[in-house]
């Protein structure tokens, strides 16, 4: 790890796996690296507003909106994580079937699977946004945080999930879903 000198400024793009680069456009880097720091921020927020919760808690002066904060932190980082997730491939996948594969089934597997996140993700901004227009005017007590500010993080989530998504299908169809350099899967026992 390099110290940072007097003047000059972290690589954000230090943040962004360089794994499955050929599924990724460049120009969606700096989006994964604002992900990843927003999620940094989520986690940080979310352990520092329960650890508060629980001091205010035992010297006997709860702050209550403490929890409200606690609940945005979580939705906040939840959602912004599925998104980033998407992007670095490591989300809930196939991947090990799928790994196994090569050639037209590997192709359709991979179409297939990303097919139904991309629907399962317009589902999320469709009824996402229903949600939060539904949460408008409703207010958390008692810090009146809007309902519509946890709700917002649903669409926004599988709006990401989407667009990473399209672009891992588009960039596989182009340049292919299996590494140049993937080691060849057997089963266990055969060479």
């Amino acid at each position: 790890m390099t110290d940072i000198q007097e003047g000059e400024s972290a690589d954000v793009h230090a943040l962004v796996i360089n794994r499955n680069r050929r599924l990724k456009w460049p120009v969606l880097d700096p989006l994964e690296a604002l992900l990843m720091i927003l999620c940094g921020l989520s986690i940080t927020g979310f352990s520092l507003s329960v650890l508060a919760d629980v001091i205010t808690r035992e010297i006997g002066a709860p702050w209550l909106w403490l929890q409200q904060v606690t609940t945005g932190f979580f939705a906040w980082g939840v959602f912004l994580g599925i998104g980033v997730a998407t992007r670095r491939n490591e989300h809930l996948y196939l991947a090990e079937l799928v790994n196994s594969m090569r050639g037209a089934t590997r192709i359709a597997f991979e179409l297939l699977s990303r097919g139904v996140v991309m629907v399962i993700a317009g589902f999320m901004i469709y009824f996402g946004i229903k949600n939060a227009i539904l949460d408008m005017g409703n207010f958390r007590m008692p810090s009146l945080i809007p309902m519509t500010f946890y709700s917002a993080s649903i669409p926004l989530s599988g709006a990401l999930v989407f667009l990473f998504s399209f672009e891992q299908l588009v960039n596989g169809l182009r340049h292919g879903f299996v590494e140049p350099d993937a080691p060849a899967v057997t089963e266990v026992g055969h060479e």
